[in-house]
């Protein structure tokens, strides 16, 4: 132990170098983190079809139905009714938590993506009959669903995998006192 010391202390000028080398990893492996990410969420964009063009079965530009008008809108009301299926139902809350820890970047995107949609949907659908807002809606919705879905396929893969076993083991607990609240059949003392 006292060789450690002495080497330490006759070397310490190396902190520098080293530190810079530590640095400047952490710094790669925050890069590839992010690389990572917008790669799951172009990859979502091509396995469904959403490369940013106009999907088929639409209106051209300058041209826009009310039947787009209402497309849109419902593929937002839907993307929205899943995400709120996530941070409503405590089972799945439990079961899938990524769905709602904003310390995760697909689940800021997915939140980031959900309020620009929400700000640019108008107070009354004959509002998107103008070719450029609808163009600008119908990207935003696209990425909304996007963000959900790769936050969705990430936080199924994961589960509660990110959890020590004792947490586990709690997060099973809450999840069969939850069914056992909720069973009708179940006396009032069991509740």
């Amino acid at each position: 132990m006292e060789g450690f010391w002495v080497f330490v202390g006759s070397y310490w000028w190396l902190v520098f170098p080293l530190g810079g080398l530590v640095g400047g990893g952490i710094k790669g492996l925050q890069e590839w983190d992010e690389r990572r990410r917008k790669d799951k969420i172009e990859l979502a964009r091509i396995k469904y079809g959403q490369t940013g063009q106009a999907p088929a079965g639409t209106a051209p530009p300058g041209r826009v139905t009310e039947a787009d008008v209402q497309r849109m809108l419902a593929e937002h009301g839907e993307t929205k009714r899943r995400w709120l299926s996530y941070e409503l139902d405590v089972a799945k809350l439990i079961d899938y938590p990524l769905m709602s820890d904003i310390r995760e970047s697909l689940t800021v995107e997915l939140h980031r993506t959900m309020r620009h949609a929400d700000a640019l949907k108008p107070d009354h659908p004959k509002e998107l009959l103008d070719p450029e807002r609808f163009v600008a809606y119908r990207s935003a919705v696209q990425e909304f669903a996007l963000a959900f879905e790769a936050a969705e396929r990430e936080a199924r893969r994961r589960r509660t995998s990110d959890f020590t076993d004792s947490e586990r083991e709690v997060l099973a607990r809450a999840k069969q006192l939850l069914a056992l609240a909720e069973d009708r059949g179940a006396t009032s003392a069991e509740r």
